[in-house]
Formats: C-alpha cells, structure tokens, sequence
C-alpha cells in the first residue's frame, strides 16, 4: 500500500496567503528604510547613541533569556560557552554560532 504525495496542491499558495505575506514584507522594508531615514536626518545625543548601540544584545537576552531560565544543564553550559567565545573573540556573531552549537552537541551528550 503507498500513499501518493500531491506536490502541486501542497506548494500551491491561496491568493490572500500570498497578499498576506508581501504586506507584511512591505512593512517590514518600510520599517527599517524608514528607521534608517529617520536616525540620519535626526541628531542623536550620546545617550541615545549608546542605548542604540547596546538594543541588538538586549533583543537577544529578552528572546533567549526566559529559555536560558528555564533551561537545564545544556542550556547553562551552552551559556557559559556563549560568554567564552564572546569575551575571547569580541564577535558576537561567532557567540551565537557556538552557542548553538553547543546546546545541540550538550543536548545530545546530557
């Protein structure tokens, strides 16, 4: 007995699905053209220089911190190499990257 797979049907998108799906791919465009537009015809003080500075971390801490807290023994471990990689290499990038890396690879031996 086999079970036949209707690829046509099931990559086939509704109308609206796809009406849907550009709007929110516009406003997503006009919001960071439009974010960009705006910090460089305004004057930032250095106040406001320093907290834009620091909003990508804090965006990653709100995000990931409430599953860091609740996480268990992967979770911290990928944590702490988090930090590690962070504060021998200064590249965030390459934190998150380990830091994915590594809760798989805890997960798997824990």
């Amino acid at each position: 007995m086999t079970s036949e797979v209707d690829l046509a049907g099931a990559l086939s998108l509704e109308p609206l699905t796809v009406g849907v799906i550009l709007a929110m791919t516009a406003v997503t465009v006009l919001t960071k053209v439009g974010g960009i537009w705006l910090v460089r015809h305004v004057e930032l003080s250095e106040r406001l220089e320093a907290g834009l500075s620091v909003l990508p971390g804090a965006i990653v801490i709100a995000v990931l911190g409430p599953d860091l807290a609740a996480g268990g023994p992967a979770e911290w471990g990928a944590a702490w190499l988090v930090l590690l990689v962070m504060w021998r290499t200064e590249n965030i990038l390459l934190a998150l990257i380990a830091g994915v890396v590594g809760v798989v690879t805890f997960r798997s031996v824990l």
